[in-house]
């Protein structure tokens, strides 16, 4: 996967990343801290220009009270955002350095603002209001650890009951928008006539409706762009996963044992029909069993979620 310098905004960002949009920075930070802050120019855009992936700019983070705060918003479930948001502030702590003039080899001790990071999730996968992430759950000996990041995980689809929601107007709208278009395709629209429903019926109802009249052709280009980085996840999943199959099967192979293969391959098998890759008729073809065979064999081996 190459980093690419042509970009697209995702909406989040444009809603709240911008400089012109500050304000509905401040209220969102506002909302998360229980702080009352009312000057958006106390709120400094610390984004670093170059951190780019898939093609598009995918993070946010800001200074202010004495804390760098990097807010991402995910519609695609990742549980590994702590490793790369490790790597977002070694770039972060880079620029505030050089900017402010700090010698890092030096004597005296830095001030340096104390980190917060939260992920702003609002994708299909089924998680909690909020939990946290570290990056010492990716370690093999995490009590070895002399380094971790936590990532607070807030899910703010509409219907997730996330407080947050009530409290931050823009991004309760910016849910609801989201929210609007997925049922668009979920009822069976093609892309661009369920974004442009969502884009007209928020208008109507007057949900982040100075920013759609503003900027419709924007938006609805912002939106057709994350569709397409989720499609691309997708294959990616399913690329991966086939080559596992593949790769279990030639490992049976060579080792011949056929009991631990079929186990490995119907394991595989599962998950491919559990994130909707395969039919499940496909996918006991692919076995050598009859569907019900297949979700005998499933059961025995515990994959029951399919």
């Amino acid at each position: 996967m190459t980093v690419q310098r042509d970009f697209k905004d995702r909406l989040f960002r444009f809603i709240f990343g911008s400089a012109e949009r500050k304000e509905n920075t401040l209220q969102l930070y506002n909302a998360l801290n229980n702080t009352n802050y009312s000057d958006p120019d106390l709120l400094e855009l610390t984004t670093v220009e170059d951190v780019i992936y898939l093609g598009m700019k995918n993070d946010l983070s800001f200074i202010i009270d004495g804390l760098i705060s990097m807010y991402e918003q995910q519609s695609t479930w990742n549980p590994n955002m702590p490793v790369r948001i490790l790597s977002y502030f070694g770039k972060q702590y880079e620029k505030y350095i050089a900017v402010n003039h700090l010698n890092q080899y030096g004597t005296k001790l830095m001030s340096l603002p104390t980190p917060k990071c939260v992920v702003f999730y609002n994708g299909t996968t089924h998680i909690p209001p909020r939990l946290e992430l570290n990056l010492t759950d990716s370690f093999q000996f995490p009590e070895k650890s002399d380094i971790n990041v936590r990532v607070l995980v807030i899910n703010v689809n509409s219907d997730s009951g996330e407080q947050l929601l009530e409290q931050c107007r823009p991004l309760r709208e910016y849910s609801i928008f989201v929210g609007r278009v997925r049922d668009n395709i979920d009822a069976g629209m093609e892309k661009e006539a369920a974004i442009d429903a969502a884009i007209d019926s928020c208008i109507n109802d007057g949900i982040l409706a100075d920013l759609l009249l503003k900027h419709k052709a924007e938006v609805k280009d912002m939106i057709w762009t994350e569709y397409n980085e989720e499609e691309v996840y997708r294959l990616m999943r399913r690329d991966a996963k086939e080559e596992g199959l593949e790769e279990g099967r030639k490992e049976g192979r060579k080792e011949g044992r056929k009991e631990g293969r079929e186990e490995g391959t119907i394991k595989v098998l599962c998950e491919l029909v559990e994130d909707g890759t395969l039919p499940l008729e496909k996918a006991a073809e692919r076995a050598g069993l009859s569907p019900e065979e297949f979700l005998q064999k499933a059961e025995a081996l515990g994959q029951t979620d399919i």
